[in-house]
């Protein structure tokens, strides 16, 4: 099995279309406020999409995400993220899909929203490890 990181990697150049419509925008307001990073690797997890600053993980839903296995994953995952002080914010693909814009204006103000709120990241994400 290739190590989280490595997975992640190849995870970043094979982006889902809902994936990469959603990331063509958010990466467009780096410069302005929040920086998102794109398949990155957390504990034992790969998050879609992650904005350090806000501790904010965003997961893109597509169908499979509706199969009672991958649900009790989606929700471990959620469950081990707020024991870490990140909020999740799952987005159906087919939002993305249909109003794209909306959809990354949301996900931006939300990640401004926790920034605002004096959210701040731990020292060393990458040493968080699931318990």
């Amino acid at each position: 099995m290739k190590p989280k990181y490595e997975l992640a990697r190849g995870l970043r150049r094979a982006l889902t279309p809902p994936e990469l419509m959603l990331w063509d925008r958010v990466k467009l307001r780096q410069p302005d406020g929040p920086t998102f990073r794109r398949q990155y690797a957390i504990g034992i997890y790969i998050l879609d999409f992650y904005c350090i600053k806000a501790r904010l993980a965003v997961e893109v839903d597509g169908e499979v995400h509706n199969l009672p296995a991958k649900a009790q994953h989606d929700e471990a995952r959620i469950n081990w993220l707020k024991t870490q002080g990140i909020e999740t914010l799952r987005i159906p693909a087919k939002d993305i899909f249909e109003r794209p814009d909306e959809v990354a204006d949301g996900v931006w103000l939300m990640a401004v929203e926790r920034l605002r709120a004096g959210v701040s990241p731990p020292l060393s994400l990458r040493d968080i490890s699931p318990k």
